[in-house]
């Protein structure tokens, strides 16, 4: 499959992803179709890393992309993260938002 047919895989796959993470994490996250992309190949690293922590695979190293499961495990886990920091901005009395548009 060549190198094009590995990065539209990946799209796809962060897509989907992406997708199912943001319907299974309950409230409203404002991105775009590409942050969604981003979210799930992201997500699928940090579950790979999480499945490495706990014994999956050691020889293929600590990174690593994940199947479905933990993929969608580790984009909830970034999408978690995400929000958490956005809200601590705003917490701290800074401002998250750029003309009335949400930075995430």
């Amino acid at each position: 499959m060549g190198f094009i047919g590995s990065l539209l895989s990946w799209a796809v796959f962060g897509l989907v992803v992406g997708a199912i993470a943001r319907f299974l994490y309950p409230g409203r996250q404002p991105m775009s179709l590409l942050m969604t992309m981003v979210l799930g190949i992201v997500g699928s690293f940090v579950g790979g890393f999480i499945s490495y922590l706990f014994g999956y695979d050691p020889q293929d190293g600590a990174l690593q992309g994940a199947g479905w499961i933990m993929s969608i495990l580790g984009a909830i886990i970034v999408v978690w993260i995400g929000l958490f920091a956005a809200s601590q901005r705003t917490a701290g009395g800074t401002t998250t938002t750029t003309g009335g548009k949400p930075l995430l």
